[in-house]
């Protein structure tokens, strides 16, 4: 089995590049995907959201850079960099408040 090792600062600079060049405004990539283990990281510009979703069966969210929300229905989370937060049990959403990458880890059901 090989075995990646990943610069998160490169990731970050050329995810919220390709963030700034699309249309959507975000860019993502699934860096680590040992089952049931999933960890991406995501770059979305300032303003730009992940749409209300259902939550994976369980999940973190650490911010490399900026500041984002974390919406939910139990109330909304402001998360600035180097903050670490478990995703709620329930549809949520979030919110680039500035230019923004994160990194997402779930459990993901089997």
């Amino acid at each position: 089995m090989t075995t990646t090792t990943y610069d998160l600062t490169a990731l970050a600079d050329d995810h919220l590049a390709a963030a700034h060049r699309s249309e959507h405004g975000r860019s993502a990539e699934l860096l680590v995907r040992q089952d049931p283990l999933r960890q991406s990281v995501i770059a979305l510009t300032e303003g730009s959201a992940l749409e209300e979703h259902n939550a994976p069966q369980a999940a973190t969210l650490l911010v490399l850079r900026g500041r984002v929300r974390l919406t939910a229905v139990s109330g909304d989370t402001d998360l600035a960099q180097h903050e670490l937060r478990e995703i709620p049990q329930e549809r949520h959403g979030l919110l680039a408040l500035t230019d923004a990458v994160v990194l997402l880890t779930a459990v993901m059901a089997a």
